[in-house]
């Protein structure tokens, strides 16, 4: 697609004549400890100074994923506190401190990152549309005409916008059934809903930090405990 690859962490590796190219005297390496995602920025800038990233899906002799393995932290506070660093990061300092470069691909990789914060906010009107429609639904079972049914064009486009959840949900149980086993992948399906109720906390947590940012409070590096798995 000629887009750049956000690096994510210590999953990823780095030539070493780009490293080079990467250091910056002012920060004292390569990385900007400005930035709360400066692993995910480097992927952009390794792309603005025309070199180029991939992505690597492989297995070792032994037929093993190679990948870095940890567990998300645990705790609910914990994994509020680390998704709105990346929302900080990445959706919304990052816009500011990286803006809009590259073609239409670029745009459209930067857009689908940014755009977090946002879906959040979208995730918790469409849960709040799902509730008052039950309620709804309840209310017409009891001879109320509260529940009216929608136009066709609404309805086609509900239908279609399940199609496309029930797709990422599969291929979410897929890939986690294939790398550690089916019943994890079926463990899947339910932990979605919790993934969505993070990502509301999450995007709450950095809209107000990004916000004291704007009027001058300064942004600090949200530690975060994380486990390891014993392999």
């Amino acid at each position: 697609m000629g887009a750049s690859v956000p690096s994510a962490g210590v999953a990823c590796a780095f030539e070493r004549l780009t490293l080079d190219r990467l250091v910056n005297p002012a920060n004292g390496g390569p990385f900007d400890p400005e930035s709360l995602t400066e692993d995910y920025e480097v992927g952009l800038r390794i792309k603005n100074m025309g070199g180029r990233g991939v992505f690597v899906r492989m297995r070792d002799r032994a037929g093993d994923l190679v990948a870095t393995r940890e567990y998300f932290p645990d705790s609910l506070d914990g994994a509020v506190r680390q998704k709105a660093r990346w929302m900080v990061g990445i959706s919304l300092a990052g816009w500011d401190r990286m803006g809009w470069q590259g073609g239409f691909a670029e745009w459209w990789m930067r857009i689908r990152d940014r755009r977090a914060a946002i879906a959040a906010f979208v995730l918790f009107a469409a849960y709040v549309a799902f509730v008052l429609w039950g309620v709804l639904l309840v209310a017409s079972w009891f001879g109320l005409d509260a529940l009216h049914q929608p136009s066709h064009l609404i309805e086609m486009l509900l239908w279609l916008n399940f199609a496309f959840m029930a797709w990422r949900i599969a291929m979410r149980a897929v890939f986690v059934g294939q790398s550690y086993g089916w019943l994890y992948g079926l463990g899947a399906i339910p932990r979605a809903i919790l993934a969505n109720l993070i990502a509301m906390l999450a995007a709450r947590r950095a809209v107000f930090l990004y916000l004291d940012s704007l009027f001058g409070k300064p942004l600090v590096w949200d530690k975060t405990q994380h486990r390891f798995p014993q392999l």
